[in-house]
């Protein structure tokens, strides 16, 4: 096997090469979050001695494997030191300074509790191919990452992310990277975690543009969290402290974390059950809005003009979670959607609303597209219209896009279905269960093509939003393809369009 080492700030890494590229696995920018630092704020990494062998993966803070249930493989490896980047760079040699390659950091998604830097979907690969180099991030999840505890700081996860994005600044020009142009980018958690960086003042001069992908928005107040890290605490028999709650194993902790967000008792079961726990309180792990290091909610900070020299994409699927509904299709065929949505906790004025702009589509398929609206492709609206209502002269354009291509195995454009896409990496393991076997090659080139010019510095090849203009009217790009005939491969279908046709009634999930 061919390998290739590289001097970093604490040592040497040695790597392995591939054609085009050269991968470095599981190279630890923190120091084990074990013992005193399990809870603590994460240190950088001391030096190490000789050659740090990165040709397999790192240790992950997901400790159970979801196997094939998940929608992205997301494997899990055990160890210690499981704050760890992994960096695929298509010339693995020093770049003098101003004259390295753009780099792409990316954090995973999973709803802040699951999900691993080592899916084979985020090999960097398809971006080398095009002269980017990538960088994926692992961070603490769960309770473990963002959990309240009373003597120790919040939003642990969020500064493990801080902590990777310095050590990209002291080190990506070692791998041919230039410090100078990181684009930050992630989906689903991750893309709610670019948010939370966009917004958060500590985070801005540590990269210069950002993509968020199907992001959650950061609302999540410090008395929630304090309420729900008092109930894992009560439910484990502990003291709420680093001392009482580090007496647990990281299994202890994961058992208590369902219930203690658990919806109560009489609450709606299953599918729907999840969907009302998104709807009334939205993710129970997550940044914590502090003050500080995250000092306003998403659209707050939007608002206030932080980040908003950053240039922005946003994207999301057009069905995101429309296919967790699809077994309660017949169960809910007789209800009232708007009825429903009202004992979901939506105001009823909304709920009718709603209803009335979807009136062709049944319950559970509405339902789920609430949900969809209301969880992220109305996130994505609000956070573009924020940027561009309070945009001030000089201030970074923001773009959308939206994934229409629908799963021919699962149906509907769905959450996750974008990611094979956007990495060009059709060829992964498990990219068919979701996408068929003959994804169209030409769609991945649209998709992956317009992230690697953004992360390059260009401008995309679709308008940017402007200011004063109708919402309705706002440009969008729609990324589509036609099925393959008996004769023809599939085609891209990718055209520019208006929120108003691409988007329709998704800003009515958060109507009062």
């Amino acid at each position: 096997m061919d390998t290739v080492d590289v001097s970093t700030t604490a040592g040497v890494v040695r790597g392995r090469r591939r054609p085009g590229s050269a991968a470095f696995l599981g190279i630890p920018y923190a120091a084990a979050p074990v013992g005193e630092l399990r809870f603590a704020a994460p240190v950088p990494h001391p030096p190490w001695s000789g050659v740090l062998d990165a040709g397999s993966p790192g240790a992950t803070p997901q400790r159970i494997d979801g196997g094939d249930t998940t929608l992205v493989p997301e494997p899990s490896f055990p160890g210690e030191s499981t704050l760890n980047v992994s960096v695929f760079t298509p010339d693995p040699a020093p770049a003098p300074a101003g004259a390295g390659l753009p780099v792409l950091v990316y954090i995973h998604g999973g709803g802040y509790t699951s999900g691993s830097a080592a899916s084979p979907w985020y090999d960097g690969a398809g971006f080398n191919r095009h002269g980017v180099v990538t960088v994926n991030v692992s961070y603490r999840l769960g309770f473990d990452g963002f959990g309240w505890i009373e003597d120790a700081p919040l939003n642990r996860g969020v500064l493990d992310w801080l902590l990777a994005l310095e050590w990209v600044r002291d080190n990506i020009r070692f791998f041919g990277g230039d410090p100078a142009r990181v684009t930050i980018a992630g989906q689903s958690a991750g893309g709610g975690a670019v948010l939370t960086l966009l917004g958060s003042p500590r985070a801005q001069p540590l990269f210069a543009r950002a993509i968020s992908i199907s992001g959650v928005a950061t609302h999540l107040t410090a008395d929630r969290a304090e309420q729900t890290g008092r109930r894992v605490a009560e439910l484990a028999g502990v003291a709420p402290t680093r001392a009482g709650l580090g007496a647990l194993t990281e299994h202890q902790i994961l058992a208590q974390q369902p219930l203690a967000t658990a919806l109560p008792a009489g609450s709606p079961a299953g599918p729907l059950g999840e969907i009302a726990n998104t709807l009334v309180g939205g993710l129970p792990f997550g940044p914590v809005i502090d003050g500080d290091l995250v000092p306003l909610a998403t659209l707050d900070a939007v608002r206030a003009g932080i980040g908003a020299d950053k240039p922005l994409m946003l994207g999301s699927t057009d069905h995101e979670f429309n296919f967790a509904m699809n077994d309660l299709t017949d169960e809910l065929a007789g209800e009232d959607a708007a009825e429903m949505l009202a004992r979901l906790g939506v105001p009823a004025t909304a709920a009718s609303a709603y209803t009335a702009a979807h009136d062709q589509r049944g319950t559970a398929d509405l339902l789920g597209q609430f949900a969809s609206d209301r969880a992220i492709r109305g996130v994505m609206l609000r956070v573009a219209e924020a940027r561009a209502a309070s945009a001030a002269a000089g201030a970074a354009p923001t773009w959308l896009w939206a994934f229409a291509w629908r799963s021919p195995t699962l149906g509907g454009a769905l959450h996750c279905l974008d990611l094979p896409f956007f990495f060009d990496a059709l060829d992964a393991p498990r990219v068919q269960v979701l996408t068929g076997p003959a994804p169209s090659q030409r769609l991945a080139d649209e998709v992956h093509g317009s992230a690697v010019a953004f992360i390059g510095g260009e401008d995309p090849a679709w308008p940017a939003w402007t200011a004063g203009e109708p919402v309705g009217a706002q440009p969008v790009i729609r990324y589509d393809s036609v099925p393959a005939g008996p004769t023809a491969p599939p085609k891209a279908v990718t055209e520019v369009t208006t929120v108003a046709a691409t988007y329709a009634g998704a800003s009515l999930a958060f109507a009062d």
